[in-house]
């Protein structure tokens, strides 16, 4: 530092962050999973060590995002009459904010760049003004620790800051009332943080951080026959083209490894049940996983989405990658089918933003019943968090075409859930409902993944908008609201 909770079936409280466990960073999301490199004698010791962690241990990256923080404040021990009140200790609170703020800052991998004097005058404030101009941090954190006296200089810098630093404006209880906030209030990249709970300080830390890592994410989209980079505005992730031939060529040199048979050993063991696939198939979707590994870290990648309903139905590969996209996904990396960017950069940010991956899916209006069915080849299975236990699997043939393995992931049912999509990189849309049920294939059709969701706000499932919308276990609308405030997108119903 320079000088200068989580549980989805349980209702939350509106100020939790609803997520409580640590996500390695990009460095360590392209190299190989250490689960898979460890040497076990015994098959059942070798499932624990690889489900006991499937990150890397986070370490800091070689560059990191800078976040500002100042406290607004008198300069005084405490104030007599008036809000915060007397018995408010504005030293020792200011001490528990900034031990918040450093402790995530040291887990997250941020530059916590600050001031520890308190800043009160118009003077003051224009000082800092100056700074974010002629060096501009990657965000800035106010802490408002007064009812009066700081507000006008925090509403002015909100309205002068340089237009895309995100600002944070926090405001703990007894220090503002409701027309205290009105002036911050639907500002461009600002999200206004009012509450008892000072520990959210740690969420907005880790805002900051996820909007940088969305900001410096590539993704590998394998398709066609260029080689070329586009830049997403707004969320800045970068989508890296390879050509199509480039999986092919990298399956037919890759071979099959030790690694590849032990991980294949793996899932055959923890699977609930094995239906179609034989010891080749699986031993196929192992190596589609260290295909996509390969590509990625030669690529410089995070996360990767091929073309390849394209090759399985011109027969030009064995098995579809859909064991190899639950791994990547329950690494917190990026496996996402038919190269759609939009659901890539959506799985991006639930992964980076909730700590847990999302299940990319087809929607089926069910008009009976009023829900939504939800269907895809590659459901993770890490579902409650990356440091959390998986929910059961069942190894499954391809259901369209027969080849592979497919898994039929189990999906708790009565959890809530979280639906989400872009819809290109400046909007999202959002809705919530709880799932009902898991359903079988046969005697239904579809994929071997498929859940039904009773959505909330959503009398005709035929409403929901958008295509391979990501579900996400557990409510963390709240999240994703204020990511998008302060990350400047726009979130919209679902339906």
């Amino acid at each position: 530092m320079k000088e200068h909770c989580c549980d989805h079936d349980r209702k939350r409280e509106p100020d939790e962050c609803g997520c409580c466990c640590s996500l390695g960073r990009r460095d360590f999301l392209t190299g190989v999973s250490a689960s898979f490199l460890v040497a076990s004698s015994a098959m059942m010791n070798y499932a624990a060590a690889a489900m006991a962690d499937t990150q890397p241990e986070k370490q800091k990256d070689a560059k990191q995002p800078r976040v500002r923080v100042v406290f607004m404040r008198p300069d005084v021990d405490r104030t007599y009459m008036g809000w915060p009140g007397a018995s408010y200790d504005y030293k020792a609170r200011q001490a528990d904010y900034t031990k918040v703020m450093e402790d995530a800052a040291k887990k997250e991998g941020v530059d916590l760049d600050l001031t520890a004097k308190p800043l009160a005058t118009k003077e003051q404030l224009d000082a800092l003004l100056k700074e974010c101009v002629d060096s501009p941090p990657n965000g800035v954190i106010l802490v408002v620790m007064n009812l009066n006296d700081p507000w006008p200089q925090a509403n002015d810098f909100v309205d002068k800051r340089p237009a895309d630093l995100p600002v944070i404006v926090f405001s703990p209880m007894g220090t503002s009332f409701t027309g205290h906030l009105q002036p911050t209030r639907n500002k461009p990249k600002t999200f206004v943080a009012a509450t008892q709970k000072y520990e959210w300080l740690a969420e907005g830390v880790h805002m900051m951080r996820t909007i940088w890592d969305m900001d410096h994410s590539r993704l590998c989209i394998v398709n066609g026959d260029k080689t070329e980079d586009k830049k997403l505005t707004v969320i800045g992730t970068t989508l890296h083209h390879i050509p199509l031939a480039r999986w092919l060529d990298e399956w037919k040199a890759i071979g099959f490894t030790d690694e590849m048979k032990k991980m294949a050993a793996y899932y055959k063991q923890i699977a609930k049940k094995v239906v179609e696939p034989n010891d080749q198939d699986i031993l196929n979707a192992a190596q589609t996983y260290a295909v996509g590994k390969r590509i990625m870290a030669a690529e410089n990648c995070d996360g990767i989405s091929l073309n390849c309903l394209g090759l399985v139905g011109d027969r030009k590969i064995p098995c579809p990658p859909c064991l190899g996209w639950l791994r990547l996904n329950d690494e917190g990396s990026v496996g996402c089918c038919e190269c759609d960017w939009n659901a890539a950069i959506t799985l991006r940010l639930t992964s980076y933003l909730c700590r847990r991956p999302g299940f990319m899916q087809d929607p089926c209006p069910n008009t009976i019943a009023g829900t939504l069915m939800a269907a895809h080849c590659s459901s993770p299975t890490k579902l409650r968090g990356f440091d959390q236990p998986a929910e059961p699997m069942i190894l499954r043939s391809h259901s369209e075409s027969a080849l592979g393995v497919s898994p039929q992931v189990l999906w708790p049912v009565d959890a809530e859930v979280t639906v989400a999509a872009f819809h290109g990189p400046e909007a999202l849309w959002l809705g919530r409902g709880k799932l009902v049920a898991n359903i079988d294939t046969p005697p239904s059709g579809g994929c071997r993944t498929s859940v039904e969701i009773a959505m909330d706000d959503c009398r005709d499932p035929r409403d929901v908008k958008g295509f391979h919308q990501a579900i996400i276990l557990g409510d963390v609308t709240r999240e994703f609201q204020a990511y998008g405030e302060l990350a400047g997108i726009k979130v919209e119903p679902m339906a």
